[in-house]
């Protein structure tokens, strides 16, 4: 039953698409609230270079070395990225956009001179091909398990482990630096061992999604889910879930289309967000909009309950306490004073008559409510 359950390449697949993302959007979750995001990019550029660099010096093309160069890639990419903004004479965004096109020409540069007839070119480390992660296995017992399930298992976990260990450290350095500092905590060795998973990460996964499409699930799930919540232990679980869905959707509508998997992936990671910041439940466009039409629709029914209040129990009420005196005196239109007018009614606030409008007891409190700031500072200032 295990064998087959390996042996299953469409699962396969969308397996280690799901840990890519997951792995990816656990440490890219304090990298885009920290906002910076493009740090990602660069990692996931420079690592071309460390690990053409590993190879020359010990010819290998896998495994723990190559996961510790790429580490240091990343670091180096950082540190030569600060002394740049230290400087003052660039801003970090310009910093990071000299700095990795230096570090990723200089990598393509050695693979094209020294590393021609070795499995490592630029299309493998950038592009990937997840639809061949079946092919390339281990043998554990009696069981052959895709390695890149294997690694990307590994960094997952390795990443789980170290969010669930320094959780409230990485939170407080996140938003608070200052007072993380001022506690004793390490904000810059926190930041730096989130940088060294993260080029692990990249590593990791360049096999499988390659170095581009890595970036895209390092950013947008956890952009998805800061489009949804607040709450940062909420952002895990909805990253988690959209790089779940990216993968699946991604390769079934790969396959129905016969384009790449890896690349639809990434796509749908862009569809989600979309979704997201058009249908996020408290940033999306929708419910920004529903929330303006209803605190407009708020704001009519006071203004009406205001103006029959002012003019109740006044020789003119019966002027204008009708629906006709609306249109003349707040300048709406047939409709709309129709439709606010039936609003007030549905929620108890007014009686209509014929023409005529009156408030009723909660109608009358809510004009007193909104008066009574006012008529205090009047009584106030008459004292």
């Amino acid at each position: 039953m295990l064998a087959g359950l390996f042996d299953n390449v469409p699962l396969m697949i969308m397996l280690v698409g799901a840990l890519v993302g997951i792995a990816s959007s656990l440490v890219g979750t304090f990298l885009v609230l920290r906002g910076n995001s493009m740090l990602s990019d660069a990692i996931g550029h420079a690592i071309v270079f460390g690990i053409v660099i590993v190879w020359l010096l010990t010819h290998q093309q896998s495994g723990p070395v190559q996961l510790v160069g790429a580490a240091l890639t990343g670091l180096l990419t950082v540190v030569l990225t600060e002394l740049l903004v230290r400087t003052r004479r660039v801003k970090q965004d310009a910093a990071i956009g000299l700095v990795f096109p230096v570090l990723f020409s200089i990598g393509v540069l050695l693979l094209n001179l020294y590393a021609r007839d070795v499995h490592i070119d630029t299309h493998t480390v950038l592009l990937g091909e997840i639809g061949f992660v079946w092919l390339d296995t281990l043998t554990l017992g009696d069981v052959r398990v895709p390695r890149a399930l294997l690694s990307m298992g590994a960094m997952t976990l390795l990443n789980a482990a170290f969010v669930g260990l320094f959780y409230k450290e990485l939170k407080l350095a996140t938003f608070d630096e200052t007072l993380a500092r001022a506690l004793g905590l390490a904000p810059g060795v926190l930041f730096y061992g989130l940088l060294l998973l993260t080029s692990g990460t990249a590593v990791a996964a360049f096999d499988a999604v390659g170095a581009v499409l890595f970036v895209a699930f390092v950013i947008v799930p956890p952009a998805t889910a800061y489009l949804l919540t607040d709450r940062l232990w909420l952002m895990f679980g909805y990253g988690t879930l959209v790089s779940i869905a990216a993968s699946v959707s991604g390769y079934y509508l790969a396959v129905a289309w016969n384009v790449s998997i890896g690349g639809m992936m990434a796509v749908m990671t862009g569809v989600l967000l979309m979704l997201a910041f058009l249908a996020g439940p408290r940033y999306g466009l929708v419910a920004q909009w529903l929330r303006r039409r209803g605190q407009r629709r708020l704001n009519e029914i006071r203004t009406l309950a205001v103006h029959l209040y002012n003019h109740e129990g006044s020789p003119a009420q019966h002027e204008e306490n009708v629906t006709r005196a609306l249109r003349e005196h707040l300048l709406w239109d047939e409709a709309k004073a129709n439709r606010v007018v039936e609003r007030s009614c549905e929620r108890r606030l007014i009686v209509r008559a014929g023409e005529a409008l009156s408030l009723t007891p909660a109608g009358r409190d809510l004009a007193r409510e909104i008066l009574e700031p006012g008529r205090r500072g009047e009584r106030a200032g008459g004292r």
